[in-house]
């Protein structure tokens, strides 16, 4: 019997890492930035609580982030990899012939996820500052023997 992973999923911080989005991350095996950090020391922050693999997001153009890739793939336990993009509109393969389970992509802040053709696409939303009348949002993967599963988090939502 394999062992669960949690991967905490974040994105659209823009510089501002709620210690509300630190909490819900915490227990995580593994932590997904799905771009526009914003800041170079969210991501130190993050990897107190576990390894991160984190993206560049439009916003991010200072120098620190030249570093980070545009894409990502994460593998979570044997059989279990995920695909990791700023925007979804860029998605330019095939994730079920690329062997992917999740592709997980930020940019639009709002939180969501569904199926298609067996690959589990999940934005966790935006952690950062509030931007429209979006919640704000974390999400948390399950991965349990090869299956996985999505749940989505607000933080705050917004009041009248």
């Amino acid at each position: 019997m394999s062992p669960n992973y949690i991967v905490g999923l974040i994105s659209d911080t823009h510089g501002f890492l709620r210690p509300e989005a630190l909490d819900l991350l915490r227990g995580s095996n593994f932590i997904v930035h799905a771009g526009d950090v914003g800041d170079p020391l969210i991501l130190p922050a993050l990897a107190r609580i576990a390894p991160v693999t984190a993206i560049r997001g439009n916003v991010d153009t200072a120098a620190w982030a030249q570093s980070l890739p545009e894409m990502a793939v994460l593998h979570v336990g044997e059989v279990t990899s995920l695909y990791v993009l700023h925007s979804i509109q860029d998605l330019d393969l095939d994730p079920v012939a690329a062997g992917f389970q999740a592709v997980i992509s930020g940019h639009s802040h709002k939180a969501g996820f569904r199926w298609k053709d067996g690959i589990l696409y999940v934005n966790p939303g935006s952690a950062g500052p509030r931007r429209f009348s979006l919640p704000i949002s974390v999400g948390r993967l399950v991965v349990d023997a090869g299956e996985i599963s999505v749940d989505l988090i607000e933080i705050e939502r917004k009041s009248g």
